[in-house]
């Protein structure tokens, strides 16, 4: 099980389900609630925030390992990782956080990855579920009646405050000491 001092819930899914859709939706109604948030998402891609031709990429390009670029609204840390030949894992993300200005934590992906768990479901994707075979997962959030779910909650992927107050209450019950 991931071991981190704030409380983290993932969302888990096949591609094309609408993970980043459904958070763009609930992490507005926790924020209203006085929570911030911190979110770390997952991609296979390739990705460059940085601007060919800007400073930071000049100096990147040069050799950099980290390159940290402050303004007074924002700061973005790049990580040149030139030598990885695998998937990252989810502790060296979190890692990455300034935890001291947040409450909770929203992963997108890491499926594989041991914590507590969202999955989210579109039958017509016709992709099979995760939580047979994944024991973290503590809700299904779907567009369909599910049967047979034994202890795991159903949630209506549609109603983005009911999978808000889902996510308050159990963070409130597994960590008593974030606020309410």
């Amino acid at each position: 099980m991931v071991k981190f001092h704030l409380p983290i819930m993932g969302f888990a899914a096949f591609s094309g389900t609408g993970k980043t859709t459904l958070l763009s939706k609930v992490i507005p109604l926790l924020t209203e609630k006085g929570y911030r948030i911190g979110i770390i998402k997952h991609t296979h891609h390739n990705i460059d925030i940085d601007k060919p031709g800007k400073d930071s990429h000049v100096l990147r390009e040069a050799g950099a390992a980290q390159t940290v670029v402050a303004s007074r609204n924002r700061t973005a840390i790049i990580i040149e990782k030139p030598e990885a030949t695998n998937e990252p894992i989810l502790e060296d993300a979190l890692a990455n956080l300034q935890t001291s200005s947040l409450d909770l934590v929203l992963v997108e992906g890491f499926k594989a990855a041991k914590f507590s768990k969202i999955e989210l479901h579109r039958e017509a994707l016709g992709k099979p579920y995760l939580y047979p075979n994944d024991t973290n997962i503590i809700a299904i959030a779907s567009d369909h009646e599910i049967e047979d779910l034994c202890k795991i909650d159903q949630l209506d992927i549609n109603q983005p405050q009911q999978i808000a107050d889902f996510i308050e209450h159990k963070l409130l019950t597994m960590y008593p000491k974030i606020k309410a």
